[in-house]
């Protein structure tokens, strides 16, 4: 089990359809919030969806480009990786393995 009490492996957390470039999508996994994002070249991203400044849903933020903006205090954090580039928020969020396949998103956990 992992520490969102989930099977580790892939799971599938939504159509495809869903995750449009320039928008974030949120969801609930297990006891996680998940942010997906699809850049313009159309790659398929994950990562924690909590600011690790003051809990705001990153997913509610501002996509430019491989970066979303924290939508309280601008905290800045690369959607490939989770790797915060401040201000404001100084710890990274997780990043999970990402794949689309047959219409879905599949995360690994």
């Amino acid at each position: 089990m992992t520490e969102q009490g989930l099977q580790s492996g892939w799971v599938v957390v939504c159509d495809s359809a869903k995750v449009t470039p320039g928008e974030g999508f949120g969801i609930a996994l297990g006891d996680a919030r998940v942010g997906i994002y699809r850049l313009d070249d159309g790659s398929l991203h994950a990562i924690g969806d909590i600011c690790t400044h003051e809990f705001a849903l990153l997913s509610d933020g501002f996509v430019d480009g491989d970066q979303v903006e924290c939508p309280l205090h601008a905290a800045l954090f690369d959607i490939r990786t989770g790797k915060c580039h401040g201000p404001m928020a100084f710890v990274d969020v997780p990043a999970y393995p990402t794949r689309e396949q047959d219409g879905k998103v599949l995360i690994f956990v």
